[in-house]
């Protein structure tokens, strides 16, 4: 099933899959935060760190499945399978997008 995600969380998982640590962190406000695994990264620098670490520290795929709104955010369901501890796994993302780019980003079980 395909989902029809938000442009700009459609250009995150795109990013993401190709491992694309500089379009992914295009994809965030120049202030925006992502919170994953219990740290915070503020901004397009260290998100662009966050997420090249990530992506040269394992190897993953990440298939979006369910898409709902809380709280005034975009929430996407993902099943993720990789050589990470505790794969398989499907992990929520609790986007902001604050015009036409994210603002935030949460990343729970």
């Amino acid at each position: 099933m395909t989902l029809d995600l938000p442009d700009p969380i459609a250009r995150y998982f795109a990013a993401d899959k190709r491992a694309d640590a500089a379009a992914l962190a295009a994809c965030f406000t120049p202030d925006a935060t992502v919170i994953d695994e219990g740290n915070s990264y503020v901004g397009r620098d260290a998100i662009r760190q966050w997420m090249a670490n990530a992506s040269t520290q394992y190897s993953y795929t990440a298939e979006p499945f369910a898409l709902d709104q809380q709280d005034g955010k975009i929430v996407v369901t993902s099943h993720l399978e990789g050589n990470f501890p505790g794969s398989p796994v499907d992990l929520r993302y609790l986007f902001a997008i604050e015009r036409d780019l994210i603002a935030a980003l949460e990343i729970v079980i």
